[in-house]
């Protein structure tokens, strides 16, 4: 199938496919030698699902290459699986933790004010524009955050 087809399927854009490619998520398809048109297999399919099943997870590139590497060793120990997997749960738990502190954190920062004031008697602003020793605890992800998608 052309690139056109396998987006279709797959819900993924070319340029998606042709980033996958290169970055090697994706094997190089064959080129049609008349028109040197790229041809897809069920092959390039299967891995795309399997691509889009690792990203709903939140994985990263390397965790689906990795993962990648140890399926296209089917006789293999799966223990490098099992290892990908546990280092990314922990990788998720200690976002969440991040991710609990920050909701703390905002939720401090609205009591600051309520939208009665103007903006130059904003608690929030002042509190945001606090010079840094002072603000040091507002602000206490910032420092080895894991900062969104990773």
């Amino acid at each position: 199938m052309k690139i056109g087809e396998l987006a279709r399927q797959t819900g993924y854009s070319v340029e998606t496919i042709r980033y996958y490619e290169k970055k090697g998520l994706l094997p190089a398809p064959l080129r049609n030698f008349e028109n040197n048109y790229r041809q897809y297999s069920s092959a390039h399919l299967e891995k795309l699902l399997f691509i889009r099943r690792c990203r709903s997870l939140d994985m990263t590139h390397e965790e689906i290459l990795s993962l990648q590497r140890s399926i296209d060793l089917p006789y293999s120990q799966c223990g490098p699986i099992d290892e990908v997997i546990r280092s990314h749960l922990l990788h998720v738990q200690q976002r969440i933790q991040e991710l609990l502190t920050l909701e703390t954190q905002l939720k401090e920062l609205r009591d600051y004010c309520n939208s009665d004031r103007k903006v130059n008697e904003c608690g929030i602003v002042k509190k945001l524009t606090l010079s840094e020793k002072s603000s040091a605890t507002l602000c206490s992800l910032e420092k080895g955050h894991l900062k969104g998608s990773h």
